[in-house]
């Protein structure tokens, strides 16, 4: 049996399975500590249905802390930005472009050494240890105990990160460390900024993980604890403690892969409807279409590997105005149950709209609601519109496709929506995301820069194959479980030597500490360069 469990800014979904079978579920209001709420959700779930703690085996759980601390600027450790990339990479340098508060944040300590290597793998320059020496010197007198490397085209020969990495590691015992390569995908300086947000995450992964772990062990669970990725997959709490970054964006995530879980459907549009926004995302085999595009984490451009989500203004707590041609995007949020008109409050809402028009029932005052018929007429209407308009621009192509409705707003939704070939909103949608943490599996990813005139096709794929295999095994993956989810192959056409981007995910069953387990492991383990690597390539453009 397993419990999973999805913190959101406004609620605590949390769910326990029995295989497919939802046992218990219960949606409890987020606390400010994060771990009180998670023991009112756990204390439901084991008393609603008298499961013995002894037969939970794993608790998976969703979290928006560390996407919060950048936002919020808030637990933040101050970091060693140190870039190997000159002569070529010192016009821009490291943390340029950030807004001034994070940059203060992290202390704005940069240092630019010679090294690195073309896209091609060749060297751009040697690495100089006299800089090295002053560098680490410099570290040590400061204080500072948390470091992000980034090399020019790293992912294409990570050894100069790899090398300075140990030499901190030898000079500065305890010193935390985060790889560009591990980190981040396309381009030099977002491959640099992931691996600063990582970096400066890194203190407080400790103490989030640790959060967790006490947390449980208090309501008796000695069960081992995952936490969800931003690809649909999770991370044993070791390897959080490494990766923190790896979970911004994963409860939109957790809700695709609920959706999917929840209907079947591999291929469709799904739409979580909570108390502030509507986040709209496409389900391309099971898993979420990942965004193409630079992402910004509290105003810092980022190249993590991100669910594609459209999120709009609209959810149940949005405040109607303009007798229902606008909602949102402002909204009560939580406060639904105090300020909503059907709960004995003062503030038109969009969950009131519904319940004027008697499409629910919902709150104890609901049968006072009494709005205008053309102000309930206006507002169905404007819901409907900025929905089928929200999922139109996300379509990839303009053949319908099924819609999936989750989330606690999913009622919202009265009628067909225009862009929907099908309609559904399957039972348990409220806790989707607590779903989807529940089931999710173990992943891998590896993004290369390959020339298949230099290696044939086939044999890329394999190795490659083979890599991914081994971080997901890393991160925790049931070696025996494994299988290769997706490749994505991008022709580089003004590239020499034909020059292909491969990035292709890995993904497997949770593992289990045995001998076969560890001799696969090691079996299949490719060296320290791969623990984790999200590798990115830059184009030549970057330099």
């Amino acid at each position: 049996m397993r419990i999973g469990i999805d913190v959101g800014g406004t609620h605590t979904d949390a769910v326990l399975l029995n295989t497919d079978e939802v046992v218990s579920s219960i949606k409890a209001l987020t606390t400010a500590d994060v771990t009180s709420g998670i023991l009112v959700a756990l204390e439901h779930l084991i008393s609603d249905s008298g499961v013995a703690e002894s037969a939970i085996e794993a608790v998976m759980l969703g979290t928006t802390q560390f996407t919060n601390a950048v936002v919020e600027r808030r637990q933040l450790s101050e970091v060693a930005a140190i870039r190997i990339g000159l002569p070529s990479g010192e016009g821009l340098p490291p943390m340029i472009g950030w807004p001034q508060d994070i940059a203060a944040a992290l202390g704005g300590h940069t240092y630019m050494l010679h090294g690195g290597t073309l896209y091609d793998g060749r060297p751009l320059a040697p690495l100089q240890q006299p800089e090295i020496d002053a560098v680490i010197a410099d570290i040590k007198a400061k204080g500072i105990e948390t470091v992000a490397i980034s090399a020019a085209f790293s992912p294409m020969t990570a050894e100069p990160e790899l090398e300075l990495a140990r030499q901190l590691e030898v000079a500065i015992p305890g010193i935390r460390i985060t790889c560009s390569h591990q980190i981040g995908r396309l381009g030099l300086l977002e491959r640099e900024n992931a691996a600063l947000l990582n970096a400066a995450l890194l203190k407080f992964a400790d103490q989030v993980v640790s959060a967790f772990g006490e947390a449980l062990q208090q309501r008796g669970l000695n069960c081992p604890f995952y936490v969800s990725q931003n690809d649909g997959t999770l991370m044993d709490a070791e390897f959080v403690r490494q990766f923190p970054a790896l979970t911004f964006a994963s409860g939109p995530t957790n809700s695709l892969r609920g959706a999917c879980k929840l209907t079947g459907l591999d291929n469709a549009i799904v739409v979580d409807i909570g108390g502030t926004t509507s986040d709209i995302g496409i389900l391309q085999g099971g898993f979420p279409r990942e965004s193409n595009t630079v992402i910004e984490v509290g105003g810092v451009r980022t190249n993590f590997r991100m669910p594609d989500i459209l999120a709009i203004g609209l959810g149940g707590g949005s405040l109607v105005t303009d007798e229902g041609r606008c909602i949102g995007p402002e909204s009560v949020g939580h406060n639904l149950v105090t300020e909503g008109l059907a709960f004995g409050g003062s503030s038109l809402t969009a969950t009131d709209l519904l319940v004027a028009a008697g499409k629910v029932n919902l709150g104890p005052n609901q049968r006072s609601v009494e709005l205008p018929a053309a102000t309930v007429k206006n507002g169905l209407k404007t819901i409907q519109a900025m929905l089928s308009q929200g999922i139109e621009k996300m379509m990839p192509s303009s053949d319908p496709m099924p819609v999936v409705l989750v989330g606690g707003g999913a009622i919202l939704v009265a009628d067909k929506l225009d862009a929907a070939s099908e309609m559904h909103c399957p039972e348990h949608s409220g806790v989707a995301n607590a779903i989807g943490a529940a089931i999710a599996q173990i992943g891998g990813e590896v993004e290369r820069l390959v020339s298949y005139q230099e290696m044939p096709r086939e044999e890329a794929i394999r190795v490659m194959s083979q890599e991914a295999r081994s971080i997901a095994i890393d991160a925790g993956a049931d070696a025996n479980t494994i299988r290769i989810a997706d490749i994505e192959e991008t022709t580089i056409s003004y590239m020499a030597e034909g020059s292909t981007r491969l990035r292709i995910k890995a993904v497997g069953d949770i593992g289990v500490d045995n001998p076969t387990q560890i001799a696969i492991a090691k079996a299949l383990n490719l060296g320290d360069g791969v623990r984790g690597a999200v590798a990115g390539s830059e184009s030549i453009a970057a330099w």
